[in-house]
């Protein structure tokens, strides 16, 4: 009997202590799934917050000047909004017809980190703003101009740059477009796309000579995903997009585009 009772007094200590490792385990499992509820919920909302934000400044900056003889109606920004904003406006980057969701305005800041986690209205966000390489002339001018923007997950920012990747989509999506406080729009022929690391020769701006240029040209041909057949020579000035990738935090996608056309929209 005495042996009975010692078991059963054994294996209720046994049943207690299991049930507290039970509770344990549960509670710490509560606090993980908590956590980590927050943790999406805090970034679902940035991406919110971010969105909305770029669509209040599209809503307030993008005009028209309505039809003319049935053509299309002339897509134009309201500089004067957007300054009065931000005084480091520089421009506003457009796809049309797609990816048609790459619709922003352009920064320049004092270096090259004051943007990444800051959107165009000063506001922190992961999403942060479209910028120009500091060491680039705001006006586009220089040989090689380098914008960047996050690839956002949502499809935001430059998420959409990788659409590129498919030769099909250059073909019914070969321009890109950038409009200037001083009134231009300037268009730009998508000539090469794809994977670099972020120590590439991609992110150079300045050539010593012409020939130096032109070998910078003939690799960015290259190293192409596809061959576009754009031609490019010395005589141009290109920008080159650049976003991160999925493959690692060392390589970025870009999307080079050389000068086509410039118009003065004031005219």
């Amino acid at each position: 009997m005495k042996e009975d009772r010692k078991k059963r007094y054994h294996r209720g200590r046994k049943k207690k202590k299991g049930g507290w490792i039970s509770n344990i385990i549960l509670i710490l499992a509560l606090i993980v799934f908590i956590v980590s509820a927050y943790q999406l919920i805090k970034i679902g909302k940035g991406y919110w917050d971010g969105r909305s934000e770029y669509e209040k400044i599209r809503d307030l900056a993008i005009e028209s000047d309505g039809d003319k003889n049935g053509e299309e109606s002339q897509f134009r920004v309201n500089f004067d909004e957007l300054l009065a904003i931000n005084p480091d406006t520089i421009g506003w980057i457009r796809f049309s017809p797609e990816p048609s969701i790459i619709s922003y305005p352009i920064v320049q800041g004092d270096d090259n980190d004051k943007y990444l986690h800051k959107t165009f209205s000063a506001n922190e966000n992961t999403l942060g703003a479209i910028f120009l390489n500091v060491g680039n002339k705001p006006d586009f001018s220089d040989r090689n101009s380098i914008i960047y923007g996050h690839r956002m997950k949502d499809g935001s920012m430059f998420r959409h740059l990788q659409d590129y990747e498919d030769q099909s989509f250059w073909e019914s999506n070969p321009y890109f477009y950038i409009y200037t406080p001083d009134g231009r729009e300037i268009t730009y022929h998508i000539y090469s796309v794809g994977q670099v690391e972020d120590t590439s020769d991609t992110y150079l701006t300045v050539f010593e000579s012409e020939e130096a240029y032109q070998n910078f040209l003939n690799m960015t041909k290259e190293v192409s995903a596809y061959d576009t057949g754009v031609e490019v020579t010395v005589e141009d000035t290109i920008v080159t997009l650049s976003t991160c990738t999925s493959a690692s935090d060392e390589h970025r996608f870009v999307v080079r585009g050389v000068k086509e056309k410039e118009v003065n929209l004031n005219e």
